[in-house]
């Protein structure tokens, strides 16, 4: 099996997937934990390989919460595996790679996350231009062209991190945007206000990177980004674990171009 691991700036998403050809996103089983409970995952891998003949061979890792994740999860691997370590990558970013050309001016500087996304993207809506919106710690909003080149993109605070700067009543964020109505322009009160200014923030952000994008197809993904789908003006695509998925291409590819 090959295990997957998308360690991002909040949480650690992880799945298993055959070890050969199979349908993005059709995983054997897939989780997420918080950094503080990282270790408790070696205690599910094991789990999940207990059947006879069931085994990692594989691990394919991306990493954007920096070098003291990247050591936790190498630990836990240890502790799940000890001296029988499957063979690793460290996935990075380069200037093409399963099916996507990277057009960043220096590939590397991409962020292993938006590339990663974007190529699970790509491969979902193959031919079609595409921005794609990922609403997390931060937002990112990328293009991606109809002959699968990786444009560029925008990087804003993320929903969460943009209402906390402004106020502590936004701390049930996700209950009070659950109430607001997406048809009303303005809001009646305080609390609901910041919310809905961030929320409108975040949707026009994404509606000018698809103004500058003609005909390109609007791709959701992240936790917040549910909360800002009803104030776009166009109906999205939502997709959870991008990410994942673009491990998972990644990782069915033969030969990595660099």
């Amino acid at each position: 099996m090959l295990l997957l691991i998308d360690a991002g700036n909040t949480r650690i998403k992880w799945a298993l997937a055959p070890d050969g050809p199979a349908s993005p996103g059709q995983w054997l089983q897939s989780g997420v934990v918080e950094h503080a409970t990282l270790p408790s995952l070696a205690a599910q891998l094991a789990a999940a390989t207990a059947a006879p003949g069931a085994s990692i061979t594989r691990v394919m890792l991306s990493n954007v919460a920096g070098d003291a994740v990247r050591s936790a999860v190498l630990a836990m691997l240890h502790q799940c595996f000890g001296e029988r370590q499957p063979a690793l990558e460290i996935f990075k970013s380069s200037a093409a790679r399963a099916g996507l050309r990277n057009g960043y001016r220096q590939p590397a500087q991409l962020g292993t996350d938006r590339f990663a996304a974007a190529i699970g993207a790509r491969a979902l809506y193959p031919g079609q231009a595409l921005v794609l919106a990922t609403c997390g710690t931060a937002t990112t909003i990328d293009a991606i062209s109809a002959d699968g080149v990786f444009l560029g993109g925008m990087i804003l605070p993320g929903l969460r991190l943009m209402a906390s700067v402004l106020a502590e009543q936004t701390a049930q964020l996700p209950q009070v945007a659950e109430r607001i109505d997406a048809g009303r322009p303005f809001a009646d009160n305080t609390e609901e206000a910041i919310v809905l200014g961030c929320l409108s923030a975040q949707a026009g952000a994404i509606e000018r990177a698809l103004a500058r994008h003609p005909g390109a197809r609007c791709i959701l993904s992240g936790g917040a980004g549910r909360m800002v789908a009803p104030l776009l003006a166009v109906a999205p695509e939502f997709i959870d674990n991008l990410v994942l998925i673009g491990l998972q291409l990644a990782a069915m590819e033969e030969t990595p171009q660099c």
